[in-house]
């Protein structure tokens, strides 16, 4: 398992979230995850907020627009994101042409 800790940002919203990478790095990680349906060669990476109210493996699975573009730029760009990153969802979607600093 890999955990990154980020910052996603959109219009008036600040969410710390903590970004959990699902791997297989054992026999045991992967008995355990196939039985709770994260097997196959799918990438699952689980979101959850930060203030503890909602965790979500699937993009879509969120409403509105932060989290679900949010998450799937996590999944997406997981190997360039490192702690403390700022996931920036007006610039993600061309809205700004400059990306939001950590606060």
């Amino acid at each position: 398992m890999q955990v990154k800790i980020l910052e996603v940002r959109d219009r008036a919203t600040f969410i710390p979230v903590m970004a959990t990478l699902l791997e297989r790095e054992c026999k045991a990680q992967r008995r355990l995850l196939s039985a709770a349906g994260y097997g196959g060669a799918i990438t699952y990476v689980i979101v959850t907020k930060l203030d503890g109210t909602i965790s979500q493996y699937a993009p879509h699975a969120w409403g509105g627009r932060t989290m679900p573009n949010a998450h799937s730029y996590i999944l997406h760009h997981w190997d360039e994101l490192v702690d403390g990153d700022v996931i920036d969802i007006e610039y993600i979607l061309g809205e700004t042409a400059t990306k939001k600093e950590p606060q």
